[in-house]
């Protein structure tokens, strides 16, 4: 047994050549020290040891109700029949990563709410190259998928990292639809999601951005943009974004900048607010899970351009992550507009 875990080590932690590599991939060398090196192996490994988990989990009898409110990322999620069924469905392998979690968070909660008809109307906020657009359209959904001018957005990183839909053939997946299906469903608006178009308002009956809210420039901003983007919906139409949740701070956190992080006292404000509006907004679940991978918080650096694929082994696993200083996981919003 000691042997065998000492062999599994000296495979994880690859000593100076990893640590040359790791140093070689980022500018701040300082920060890549043997610990945080430790750190990001034992992680993603334990990720990979329990995988068989996700392979065990049988989503027959899916989609069905499972009650899902506004909650954050956990383990028993991603292992859970309804997670299992949506990564099925958006033809994706399911692994420990929290934008996965996301993907099927939207979908399931826009299914237990009736919206994924043929003939229902969607409008997606900064949706990048994300396959919801797709998936949506295989329902026979009508989309529009939005994101900022491609004029507005170079040099922000997001259209150099493949997050931004500067035309709408890249959010096209054919694994998902066909192309004809999709050219008469989908349609791209180029939109500033801090000066939602008055002519978008009242169209549609649901809509939804997935970790984008963060990034508009400040904390206010985000709380703005959720109660603007009701304005889009039906009577009864449903809301769903994710962000990100700074789950371990009361106070202090990142309130402006590129990426912004949300404490719990910004979603019971933003609540508050939107049910002064009329609006229902239900329970806030603040419940970060209790897994082991609940408790793992990655570490810089995330992603390097032209690392060799083996030096994690294959792509980052996790649920939880730290920017600048604060740990944080996807947290999603559930919000149906009143009237």
């Amino acid at each position: 047994m000691i042997r065998r875990w000492a062999s599994k080590f000296r495979a994880w932690f690859l000593g100076d050549r990893l640590l040359e590599l790791a140093r070689g991939f980022d500018p701040d060398r300082s920060r890549l020290d043997p610990i945080r090196l430790n750190v990001k192996n034992f992680g993603y490994q334990l990720a990979r040891d329990l995988a068989p988990r996700l392979a065990r989990v049988d989503p027959t009898g899916e989609p069905r109700n499972h009650g899902l409110t506004s909650k954050p990322t956990t383990q028993a999620d991603m292992e859970s029949p309804w997670f299992a069924h949506w990564c099925r469905e958006l033809r994706i392998a399911p692994i420990y990563h929290r934008k996965l979690w996301e993907f099927a968070f939207a979908l399931q909660v826009l299914w237990e709410r009736g919206r994924l008809t043929s003939g229902m109307r969607g409008l997606g906020f900064g949706c990048g190259e994300e396959p919801l657009a797709s998936y949506l359209a295989s329902r026979g959904v009508e989309v529009t998928v939005t994101d900022l001018d491609p004029a507005q957005s170079v040099g922000r990183g997001w259209v150099e990292t493949g997050q931004h839909t500067s035309a709408l053939d890249q959010a096209f997946k054919p694994e998902l639809v066909e192309q004809e299906r999709f050219s008469k469903l989908v349609r791209l608006e180029y939109v500033d999601m801090n000066r939602i178009p008055s002519a978008l308002d009242g169209r549609h009956d649901f809509c939804w951005s997935i970790c984008a809210l963060e990034h508009l420039g400040s904390i206010e901003n985000g709380l703005r943009f959720v109660e603007n983007a009701m304005r889009t919906l039906k009577p009864g139409g449903v809301a769903v974004h994710t962000t990100e949740f700074n789950y371990l701070s009361e106070d202090e956190t990142v309130e402006e900048g590129s990426t912004v992080l949300f404490l719990r006292k910004h979603f019971v404000e933003l609540r508050r607010r939107l049910e002064a509006s009329g609006h229902q907004v239900g329970e806030l679940d603040f419940s970060t899970g209790s897994g082991v991978l609940d408790r793992f918080i990655d570490v810089p650096p995330y992603t390097w351009d032209g690392a060799p694929e083996d030096i994690w082994g294959r792509q980052p696993e996790h649920l939880k992550m730290t920017v600048g200083r604060f740990p944080c996981t996807c947290f999603g919003l559930v919000i149906r507009r009143g009237g």
